[in-house]
């Protein structure tokens, strides 16, 4: 399974920033696809995820950090996963990696994309 992260930058405080990931090479359908971030010094942390969407009924779990300004979303026929990221802060400064997992199958990580907000 290959992941292709895009959509890191530099931003200023308040700004937006759109990161996509695309899976590729799987065998089955995924049943997770999500963001993780670890900034400087700590430990690599949840963002976001959408869970089971290899049934009809998906569900989206996200750090408390970041409701109501991150929104994750899926476009299943691509493979790709989306962070819609608003009014950003400097504490999201981080490299965003993207995870993925395969239905009755493993997970895998993306190389990761770095997000700075910093005026």
């Amino acid at each position: 399974v290959q992941l292709q992260a895009s959509g890191g930058g530099l931003v200023q405080p308040g700004g937006s920033l759109r990161l996509s990931c695309a899976a590729s090479g799987m065998r089955r359908s995924l049943s997770v696809m999500g963001w993780y971030r670890q900034a400087p010094g700590n430990q690599r942390e949840l963002v976001a995820t959408i869970t089971d969407l290899h049934t009809r009924t998906t569900s989206v779990n996200s750090a408390d950090s970041v409701k109501g300004r991150f929104t994750i979303s899926t476009d299943n026929a691509k493979n790709t996963v989306y962070l819609q990221m608003n009014s950003l802060k400097p504490e999201d400064t981080a490299v965003y990696f993207c995870y993925v997992r395969v239905y009755m199958g493993g997970g895998y990580w993306g190389q990761g994309t770095l997000v700075t907000v910093s005026s």
